[in-house]
């Protein structure tokens, strides 16, 4: 994740003051839907077939791409992705298929785009990072097959 702001920086101190309440707007049309148990189950299933090291990576550009889901040698990690394949170190880890389900169960686009404070492995304060390419309903239903 990039730094937040230096608060000494004036410039980017202007330029998030000037568009927080733009952001907040957007925000508050976030779905605030639990992804639900079903499809959290269907997630699990189609990482659990992913090779090592892939999975859910669905932006694929330079720099920083956003949240992606990595299938690992000991389960499923969340994690930052640099330059469209590079997975960085993990935000989180669910070893078996019960805890990823409860975890991704109660989940929605809200809570995973940084602005819920009650769901700290997504919450950040950082202004640049809310909503930036972030795991959503429509983004898991893209990665799963139709049936």
């Amino acid at each position: 994740m990039s730094d937040p702001p230096d608060d000494h920086d004036a410039y980017l101190r202007a330029y998030y003051e000037s568009n927080r309440a733009e952001r907040e707007r957007l925000a508050a049309r976030l779905d605030r839907t639990p992804f639900g148990e079903r499809l959290a189950s269907r997630l699990w299933r189609e990482l659990s077939w992913c090779r090592d090291g892939e999975g859910l990576i669905h932006a694929h550009h330079r720099d920083y791409c956003g949240h992606g889901l990595i299938r690992t040698a000991t389960g499923v990690m969340l994690c930052e992705i640099q330059d469209g394949h590079q997975p960085g170190p993990p935000i989180a880890q669910w070893p078996d298929r019960d805890a990823f389900v409860a975890f991704f169960a109660r989940q929605s686009d809200w809570t995973c785009s940084g602005w819920e404070p009650a769901e700290p492995v997504f919450y950040t304060d950082d202004p640049w990072a809310r909503s930036n390419q972030r795991l959503t309903r429509a983004i898991i239903e893209g990665f799963l097959p139709f049936w």
